[in-house]
């Protein structure tokens, strides 16, 4: 989408906008001090790659605290499984075809979509970012942001050269631990207003490269990746989880470090912490894929976990179908402020009162480097359907999630489902045209069925 087409898009979007509500929520603004508000963002973690989520060896201690200490969402998705794009969408509330960021290291939000640091910022909060930006590849500090600390396009997990508030600093630290000692320095700073949060980590970007003091963790632990039939990618995929788990490590840690320092200032009963992956992550699944991108459940699904004692109970798990979309106007309602009409997603709070939620979605991929085509997709509770607009190579595909949960029986072709494919061919149009896909320029579902 152009800059003009947007922009009269957005004038006369209301898709998705909601008024404030928390419901139920004891502690709902105009009740309470507005709440401090910390996010912390993690890279290519997928969403079963938590102790608390079941897995059989992997400890992430502090991912499981937070997440008995209030709400963890087992059905959380990205609408683009790719950093940039999800990470806009995070920041804006929107669509990727509408916040314009549709390939990795390119471009920022379209500056007419405004972000939530920015409209918590106009309303009185001290907002900080600390970590990966990997948007527009400069580091240079955004609008929204009294406090900035970033690095150029990915990093390193070694050594960074960092902007911090405009000034350059080198760092030869591990930069997970740097990047959590410097939240931890902003949230020490005395203050009488609430403050926003952003800690957004490179960690657990491939090549994985775990702290030194975790370089032999899991050591011994046997490692048999399940539901592979090639001996060589078990292999694969059990030296790289190994990996990746001792990477996952240094973030679970620091995780803790900053909720026991919110403790130490007595300021956790006042304080909303939400953690969430940027996408997930394949390793080995379907053939031999790895990295994301494609619209299957291991790339596509990301933790997200919530806690805020003034309102959220603790030990909870909710299976409503969140998306990186609500992030925004959640936070944005826990601070008493009305989402602008652009944000296409919704606050997540009434759900957590019971609140019935959506029932499906759409996710949309736009081809950047040529090994996963343009892909749109609608998920619903239990049906998935998958087109390939631009590709006619690529065949439609369409899976029951509550019979066949690994996706490996494409039934878009099986006449017993013909009448299913019609629903969700009609859904995916539908959904193109209320969020303004079809209107965006941008290859839409409707160009092939």
């Amino acid at each position: 989408m152009n800059d003009r087409s947007r922009r009269e898009f957005l004038k006369l979007m209301g898709v998705g906008a909601l008024a404030v509500s928390c419901r139920g929520l004891t502690g709902c603004a105009g009740e309470r001090p507005r709440p401090n508000l910390v996010v912390v963002l993690a890279d290519d973690h997928r969403h079963d790659m938590m102790g608390c989520a079941g897995h059989p060896w992997l400890k992430t201690p502090e991912l499981d605290r937070l997440a008995d200490d209030g709400v963890r969402f087992t059905d959380a998705f990205v609408t683009t499984s790719l950093c940039s794009p999800s990470r806009a969408s995070f920041l804006t509330g929107a669509y990727a075809h509408m916040h314009g960021v549709v390939a990795n290291a390119t471009s920022d939000p379209d500056p007419g979509l405004p972000t939530y640091p920015e409209l918590l910022h106009d309303a009185g909060y001290e907002t900080a970012f600390v970590g990966k930006w990997h948007m527009a590849r400069w580091s240079t500090p955004r609008a929204g942001f009294d406090h900035w600390v970033s690095f150029n396009g990915q990093g390193d997990y070694e050594r960074n050269t960092l902007n911090v508030n405009g000034s350059w600093e080198l760092s030869e630290r591990y930069l997970t631990d740097e990047l959590t000692d410097r939240a931890l320095a902003f949230v020490d700073r005395p203050r009488e207003k609430p403050f926003l949060l952003v800690l957004s980590h490179k960690a657990v970007h491939a090549p994985c490269r775990p702290a030194s003091r975790h370089a032999s963790l899991y050591d011994g632990v046997a490692v048999e990746p399940a539901g592979l039939d090639d001996p060589r990618l078990e292999r694969e995929r059990a030296r790289y989880m190994s990996e990746y788990a001792r990477t996952l490590a240094a973030v679970d840690e620091g995780l803790g470090r900053l909720r026991n320092r919110l403790d130490e200032l007595g300021i956790t009963r006042d304080t909303a912490v939400v953690y969430a992956g940027d996408n997930g992550y394949f390793m080995g699944e379907h053939g031999g894929l790895w990295d994301k991108r494609a619209a299957y459940e291991e790339s596509i699904r990301v933790p997200l976990l919530m806690s805020y004692p003034r309102a959220v109970p603790s030990g909870a798990i909710n299976k409503a179908m969140v998306l990186n979309l609500d992030l925004a106007p959640t936070l944005l309602a826990l601070a008493g402020i009305a989402p602008p009409p652009a944000m296409q997603g919704t606050s997540w709070l009434p759900q957590l009162d019971g609140a019935p939620g959506r029932e499906e979605f759409l996710y949309e991929y736009f081809e950047e480097r040529g090994d996963v085509p343009t892909t749109f997709a609608v998920r619903t509770r239990d049906w998935k359907l998958i087109v390939y607009p631009e590709n006619t190579g690529s065949t439609t595909e369409m899976y029951d999630l509550r019979e066949d949960p690994g996706e490996t029986m494409n039934l878009a072709d099986d006449q017993d489902h013909a009448d299913m494919r019609a629903r969700l061919t009609a859904a995916l149009a539908r959904l193109s045209e209320e969020t303004g896909l079809s209107a965006s320029g941008l290859p839409n579902p409707g160009l092939q069925m």
